[in-house]
């Protein structure tokens, strides 16, 4: 899947968060499969670049993005 469309799922799949959360949240898993963390994928980490491992494994389940606080007026 293209990275577009993985982005546009995550989206659409999770409401409550925008592209801007989501860039911080790829960004956190990119750092830390970066400094040795294990990918919850079954591929080899050294193929692709650690953002795009990283948004395939939050478009997967496999990372849950928590920790932002909506506040509405």
């Amino acid at each position: 899947m293209r990275i577009e469309e993985l982005t546009a799922k995550i989206l659409d799949e999770n409401p409550n968060i925008d592209r801007y959360q989501l860039a911080i949240a790829v960004s956190t898993r990119a750092d830390e499969l970066l400094n040795g963390a294990k990918s919850k994928l079954n591929i080899d980490p050294k193929s692709m670049k650690a953002a795009d491992l990283a948004l395939m494994e939050i478009a997967e389940g496999l990372v849950v993005i928590k920790g932002f606080v909506n506040i509405e007026e």
